[in-house]
């Protein structure tokens, strides 16, 4: 029998030898050794000891006729079924060193064939519930591997859910601030942790300077990265609609970086100007408009971001529509 074997057998779900077993070391150890001190010996070199080997040891030296071989096996045996994990050592020792059995010349002669064909038959029982253990055992690990990812799936949606349930009470927070500047500014930063929540790439607003003279060129709220296009975003919180003159330099800018698509999000709408503006300005660059009522309204339910501003850009490229608003389910 293999190391292996020996450990794997007797470390599953039970801890006991099941009947065919135990039968088969009763009638194996007994025919293995020749004398009841034999039997004795062969069980504590397996390391049973306690009181029940005490008195069989002596009953042995006193009516060494009232007790058989078989009898002495059964009745340790059975003991150390009963000890549960305690008794989980010794009962793989056993199994062990009778599967490990090699040298039958010490047998009786008339145990000797018997003997060897216990020992066969033990190690085909043992085999075969080794196997069966190591696919339970693989089976046990399959369904933990599971389990772990289910539970980290979940853990990572809570923390979605946390992300998300602060991020619109900081949205709804800003509708009763009534500075418009302090109002603006904070809206980039929840808007960039919205994006960063969705899975976005996001570089938060940032400043573009020229020379000494020039000072500050530019300004640009929030830079994102969306099916693999550089994303520029403008984000405005006025009380009156957003006109031909916020949508203007903001166009300026997504014209100046090659590539770059552009997205205005709007707290307070558009006016027609804007939208026929940014239609027009579709025909050299991708730009979509957004409104903050849509974020509020993926927040309230399971909408995503990413398929929001995809689903925008591509009725801007495809329709030649700045503000598509998706249908609400």
């Amino acid at each position: 029998m293999t190391e292996a074997r020996s450990r794997t057998y007797g470390a599953g779900e039970v801890h006991h030898y099941p009947p065919e077993v135990l039968s088969l070391l009763v009638d194996a150890i007994g025919r293995l050794c020749r004398s009841k001190q034999d039997v004795l010996t062969f069980l504590r070199g397996a390391g049973v000891s306690g009181r029940t080997m005490d008195e069989l040891s002596s009953q042995i030296a006193t009516e060494p006729t009232s007790i058989s071989k078989f009898a002495i096996v059964r009745k340790v045996l059975t003991v150390l079924n009963d000890e549960g994990d305690s008794g989980i050592r010794p009962r793989r020792e056993i199994i062990k060193r009778v599967c490990e059995f090699e040298d039958f010349s010490r047998c009786w002669e008339n145990d000797r064939l018997e003997a060897e064909g216990l020992v066969a038959r033990l190690r085909q029982v043992v085999g075969i519930k080794d196997s069966f253990t190591r696919m339970k055992h693989e089976r046990d690990r399959e369904l933990d591997r599971h389990r772990q990812d289910y539970n980290a799936r979940m853990a990572k949606k809570r923390l979605q859910q946390e992300r998300l349930l602060e991020i619109k009470k900081n949205l709804s927070l800003l509708v009763t601030d009534p500075n418009p500047w302090r109002r603006g500014k904070a809206l980039e930063g929840v808007l960039n942790r919205f994006f960063s929540a969705a899975g976005i790439l996001v570089r938060e607003a940032f400043i573009v300077k020229g020379n000494e003279k020039e000072g500050i060129v530019e300004q640009i709220d929030g830079l994102i990265e969306s099916d693999g296009h550089l994303v520029l975003v403008e984000m405005k919180w006025h009380r009156e609609p957003i006109g031909q003159a916020e949508i203007s330099p903001f166009l300026v800018k997504v014209y100046s970086r090659g590539d770059a698509r552009g997205i205005f999000i709007s707290a307070s709408g558009y006016t027609d100007a804007a939208i026929a503006t940014s239609r027009v300005a579709l025909h050299q660059k991708a730009v979509a408009l957004a409104e903050l009522e849509e974020l509020f309204f993926l927040l309230d339910g399971d909408g995503d971001l990413e398929t929001l501003l995809r689903a925008k850009m591509t009725a801007a490229i495809v329709d030649r529509n700045p503000l598509f608003r998706p249908p609400r389910t």
